[in-house]
């Protein structure tokens, strides 16, 4: 009974960090149909860049916020002298966030090095709760908050404002949003720098748990894609939902068939696709 619990309570808390990682790639595909294979990356480089904010001195808070401002910022250069130039041409521009990706890959080796390196939660959120008579670490339930908190503030801004509206607009009909005057190219930039500071928000949130080490963009690009593939294309609902099945999936395979974690996480996605070839929330769009 305790290795279920607790093990539950794991996969809510990386439900959490993938959400915050692939909510950001569905909104980036779901606008632009760009596999940012990039996206893990950005993740990364979020992380990185947190820990340097943390050992300057910076508040936890600090650095999530100031992390994520950066990566989005970076975010919307890489869009605006990268991909809008490959504008039309989806293969170059998913091969150009693939020379991306070991751009950033490279450069957060060569500044930070390549030990793994651990960070603290913040002091406040430093202990353990009492979970049916268990302890577990107080942090990893504030990460599943955050996840929701996220969650919230973006179908706020998808659903009830209006740059969410011409957002949706343009992910159902391109075309159409185009005709009526809406400006494409500055929802590109908008959507491409939120996926990307999204990341590396995420990427903050997630290093106390995972640690922030060489290679951590390849560890997470494919459980990204597969909450993605999922959940459904472009769907924000599907990414949430997602992100606590595979979330449940992968810590539930790494403990109980640890040789077979990546075949039980994969097998469910070949499944639903079978079935339903757009995920369990992806719409048809024009």
């Amino acid at each position: 009974m305790n290795l279920w619990v607790i093990q539950s309570l794991n996969s809510l808390a990386l439900g959490g960090v993938l959400f915050m990682l692939a909510a950001g790639f569905s909104l980036i595909f779901g606008l632009m149909r760009i596999a940012n294979l990039s996206h893990g990356a950005y993740f990364m480089l979020g992380a990185y860049v947190g820990l340097s904010l943390l050992r300057s001195g910076a508040s936890f808070l600090v650095a999530m916020l100031v992390a994520g401002l950066a990566v989005g910022c970076l975010g919307a250069v890489v869009e605006r002298v990268v991909l809008r130039r490959l504008a039309g041409n989806p293969l170059s521009q998913v091969l150009a966030t693939l020379g991306i990706a070991f751009i950033i890959a490279d450069f957060c080796l060569w500044f930070w090095g390549g030990d793994p390196q651990p960070v603290s939660p913040p002091p406040l959120l430093a202990g353990a709760v009492r979970v049916f008579g268990m302890a577990f670490p107080l942090y990893r339930l504030a990460v599943l908050l955050i996840a929701i908190v996220v969650a919230l503030l973006l179908w706020l801004l998808l659903e009830k404002t209006r740059v969410g509206m011409m957002i949706r607009a343009s992910v159902d009909d391109m075309q159409m949003a185009r005709s009526i005057g809406i400006p494409a190219p500055w929802l590109y930039v908008l959507v491409f720098s939120l996926g990307t500071a999204l990341a590396g928000l995420g990427g903050v949130v997630a290093a106390p748990i995972l640690s922030v080490y060489p290679g951590m963009e390849a560890d997470t690009l494919p459980l990204a894609l597969v909450v993605v593939i999922l959940g459904g294309l472009g769907s924000l609902f599907g990414a949430f939902v997602g992100s606590f099945v595979v979330g449940f999936i992968y810590t539930f395979g790494q403990v109980l068939l640890p040789d077979l974690a990546y075949i039980i996480l994969f097998l469910p996605m070949v499944i639903i696709l079978a079935v339903r070839p757009r995920g369990l929330f992806g719409r048809i769009t024009a």
